[in-house]
């Protein structure tokens, strides 16, 4: 099934990402892990492509798995080391393997590498008419509610969204964020520009303290006072890290969907009983968490 079909139902939905193995002695462990979320039955599943382009081989196949689940599947697919021939090769097997979702982007840079110049495609954008030439597919993309890292400003980063979108992006995905209110301005601000594509708002449940530095690095997202706390209070106990960075997803999705954000995506980690907790406290809110 289609994404933006799913999306234009104008309902509440509970998406989750997974990842797929750094490396192929890890695949039996990682599968595991998305086939369990996959069981829990999400209104679409994402799986992501993997710093650099090192885990693309495994994407399709953790994407084929999901699809076999009965779960609709969205497939990564990025700029990083890309040519016309290995899009073309990766399209093909999504395609072969009923994949009807696919996530354009550009990619972090890899290690050691400080600029696109050398790249064959240099942004996400660029992508959309090598996929759409090679298949009938629901293509998305990202956004990121407190400006790209890369953007001069907020104008010039909808002003790429808007390029994206304008090649055919059907959907689009943000950068986790701690602080609705920054969403919800960021909303307004690409509604004014004309982007009316659905919004899918991703959220991450911290249930691990040290872990955040490094997501803190990655995404740059704001961390509200609030959330601070939590960290300082509950970071040095596990048990009580997990239950509180749950407790704090869930208040965001619930204040989310309230004001009307329909489309909620969690990066789980790969963690099973993280996306079980989430359905579980969004039972009567989200249709595809009732009886979870």
């Amino acid at each position: 099934m289609k994404i933006c079909d799913i999306l234009s139902a104008n309902q509440p939905t509970l998406s989750f990402e997974v990842f797929p193995p750094k490396k192929a002695d890890d695949f039996e462990k990682i599968e595991a892990a998305t086939n369990a979320i996959a069981e829990l039955k999400p209104d679409f599943m994402s799986v992501t492509y993997g710093a650099g382009g090192s885990t693309s081989k495994f994407t399709a196949e953790i994407a084929s798995n999901i699809e076999a689940r009965g779960v609709t599947a969205l497939a990564h697919l990025t700029c990083v080391n890309a040519t016309k021939e290995s899009l073309d090769a990766q399209i093909k097997d999504l395609k072969n393997r009923s994949i009807e979702n696919i996530l354009a982007l550009r990619g972090d840079l890899p290690a050691g590498v400080e600029s696109t110049e050398d790249w064959v495609y240099k942004h996400a954008s660029e992508l959309l008419p090598v996929i759409q030439a090679d298949g009938d597919f629901c293509i998305g993309g990202a956004c990121y509610p407190e400006v790209h890292p890369e953007a001069v400003n907020s104008a010039q980063d909808i002003e790429n969204l808007k390029k994206k979108v304008d090649a055919g992006c059907k959907f689009l995905t943000t950068q986790m964020f701690f602080d609705n209110e920054l969403f919800y301005n960021f909303l307004y601000k690409i509604r004014s520009a004309g982007i009316n594509e659905p919004v899918v708002a991703g959220i991450m449940p911290v249930t691990n303290a040290k872990q955040m530095a490094k997501i803190h690095d990655l995404s740059q997202a704001y961390l509200p006072h609030k959330f601070v706390r939590l960290l300082d209070r509950f970071g040095g106990s596990p048990e009580a890290m997990k239950s509180a960075g749950i407790a704090y997803a869930t208040e965001q999705i619930i204040d989310l969907v309230a004001s009307g954000v329909n489309n909620i995506h969690i990066y789980t980690m790969n963690k099973p009983s993280t996306a079980a907790a989430i359905q579980h406290n969004l039972a009567g809110i989200i249709p595809s968490c009732e009886g979870k």
